[in-house]
């Protein structure tokens, strides 16, 4: 593994009330070497947002604040912008994730190796040594609706199994069509050129789109297990679970609807989103 170059690789992070976890994820980037103006903090005006400044202060990082909470996409990719033209590479993560000490330079080897790569990501556990699920195929119609309807009651349902595809094969690197956005390096030019995340998607979803868009494009998303970070769970969604629940299933119209736009289709659409309506309303009940 070639050493990192701290001058080519840079860490955007996206804070919304998580001034703790993002104090422990920049500790966790001290090994990095890179400089504090390739680490990047762009907070969503949250109520912590000061709070959040004075961290960024004390760990030496750029900090970034919002007028307003215009999602995650939206603040990643004014992140990225901030960044000097000599960044090749972009770490995008959220602020409740830790690396180790051989997750970055190993991707950016990755990357470095295999110039066909748009995005690479590490193995991703949760706390309790569990695989988070990180690398998955883009949703098809058919295993969408299927995962949506069946998982919650028929974990390991067919168009589950298909949709996932995020068993631990070992440490054998493997594509997928989709890296999760709570850990992966993506190639600057490549995420540039598609004009960075979709904007339109508030929160979730855009991640999914982002890889089907770089496979589009004809770069391949890699799966690293080689190399972990640990995920320590969504801290700045918890107070606002039930909006929270309604953006997934918005978000997730949004893709299918992108994914099949032809004309032709609306009435699968309609059915998509009257499907996805009836599962948000049962999902809110059952939390009452």
């Amino acid at each position: 593994m070639s050493s990192l170059n701290p001058e080519r690789a840079a860490v955007v992070t996206v804070t919304y009330n998580s001034c703790a976890q993002v104090s422990e994820f920049l500790d966790s980037l001290a090994q990095t070497t890179l400089p504090g103006d390739h680490i990047i903090v762009v907070e969503n005006r949250s109520p912590q947002a000061e709070a959040t400044r004075q961290t960024a202060a004390a760990h030496g990082v750029n900090f970034v604040c919002l007028p307003s909470n215009a999602g995650y996409g939206s603040a990643m990719n004014r992140g990225v912008a901030t960044l000097d033209s000599g960044v090749e590479y972009v770490l995008i993560s959220n602020p409740d994730v830790r690396l180790n000490a051989d997750t970055l330079p190993a991707l950016v080897d990755w990357l470095d190796t295999h110039p066909d790569c748009g995005a690479v990501a590490p193995r991703i556990l949760n706390e309790d040594g569990t695989v988070y699920p990180s690398a998955r195929s883009v949703p098809s119609l058919r295993n969408g609706v299927g995962h949506a309807l069946f998982a919650r009651f028929w974990p390991d349902n067919p168009w589950s199994r298909h949709y996932r595809a995020d068993a631990d094969y070992g440490d054998t690197p493997r594509d997928a069509g989709w890296l999760s956005g709570a850990c992966l390096l993506v190639r600057r030019s490549a995420f540039e050129k598609l004009g960075g995340f979709d904007e339109g998607f508030f929160m979730y979803f855009e991640d999914v789109d982002l890889g089907y868009r770089l496979g589009l494009d004809g770069w391949t998303s890699t799966y690293l297990p080689t190399v972990s970070a640990t995920h320590t769970g969504g801290t700045s969604t918890r107070t606002e679970s039930d909006r929270m629940l309604r953006i997934h299933h918005e978000s997730a119209y949004r893709f299918m609807s992108k994914k099949y736009h032809a004309w032709y289709l609306a009435p699968l659409r309609l059915v998509l989103r009257v499907g996805l309506w009836a599962r948000f309303q049962l999902i809110r009940r059952s939390h009452e």
